[in-house]
């Protein structure tokens, strides 16, 4: 338990509007690693639903015939960002990769400001539910400032105005948008496969349920994955809690930091170069003349 608050305590000291990258870093990095790691993943998980953003990915096949690299490369340009900021070299040769490979699509304001919404909202509301710790203020505000600059950066106009605010604009258009339809299926099926093979092998026989029961019931309506049974919703959120209990009385501080030795992808065994990351280069232009 000794020292387990320290960087709730160094975060509280510090200014958000000019600390928010360094707040974002070490509740990565240091205070909710795994967490927001699978809080991530769900974000663009949702993300990848609407029916709009999901009709553009099956066009694509990105994500549909080339699943791990899809995801790994979606992964390693968000924490790239993440660690290195906006003005560091890879942070800005990530960013620039992420809007290159944005740009031949007609992809609506409206959602590209969804899929930002679900990475602030989404992992906030995981670490609200079951992290060892709620998030404080600085920390939801951090994360909304980076995500606002991002989009910034990104082109994206109109970026409601505080995190409270985007989350209220967020569940409106979710609840307006998240609506069934067969590209966000074909999508589930596809990265659901992957989420089952990082299942403890103990409980593969529950895999396809424990998948399942971590969507909400509006994501399993839109992508068309049937509600597991009570007992199985019931058993997961216990023994999320369960761990969530377990770290806060009885877990250590994380000493070194998520990815201090690299950021590592199954895609990548030799490592990678950032303008590697994406389509490939003929495959991104053959989708820049189709939009001509």
């Amino acid at each position: 338990m000794k020292g387990r608050y320290d960087n709730l305590t160094r975060t509280r000291a510090l200014d958000p509007e000019r600390d928010y990258l360094h707040i974002y870093q070490t509740m990565l990095r240091y205070e909710f690693p795994w967490d927001m790691k699978l809080g991530l993943n769900l974000a663009f998980n949702r993300s990848f639903s609407i029916p709009a953003i999901a009709a553009v990915h099956t066009a694509t096949g990105e994500l549909t015939e080339r699943t791990q690299k899809r995801i790994d490369d979606t992964g390693l340009l968000m924490y790239e960002m993440v660690l290195n900021g906006f003005e560091e070299p890879r942070g800005r040769d990530a960013l620039r990769r992420v809007n290159q490979i944005h740009r031949p699509y007609d992809i609506s304001n409206d959602d590209f400001r969804y899929v930002l919404g679900c990475l602030v909202v989404i992992p906030t509301r995981w670490l609200q539910e079951y992290g060892w710790r709620q998030p404080c203020c600085h920390e939801r505000h951090a994360t909304y400032l980076f995500y606002r600059e991002l989009g910034r950066r990104m082109g994206i106009t109109d970026i409601p105005g505080s995190y409270d605010e985007f989350e209220t604009w967020f569940d409106a258009h979710d609840a307006e948008h998240l609506q069934p339809n067969d590209d966000a299926a074909a999508i589930e099926r596809a990265t659901r496969m992957l989420m089952l093979t990082r299942i403890p092998r103990i409980l593969a026989p529950l895999g396809n349920a424990l998948v399942s029961a971590l969507y909400d019931a509006p994501l399993r309506r839109a992508t068309r994955v049937g509600t597991p049974a009570w007992p199985m919703r019931a058993g997961l959120h216990l023994a999320l809690r369960t761990r969530s209990w377990s770290q806060r009385w009885f877990g250590a501080p994380r000493t070194t930091a998520l990815f201090a030795d690299g950021i590592k992808a199954k895609s990548y065994p030799d490592g990678y170069e950032i303008s590697q990351l994406g389509p490939p280069l003929r495959q991104q232009l053959a989708a820049e003349e189709s939009e001509c």
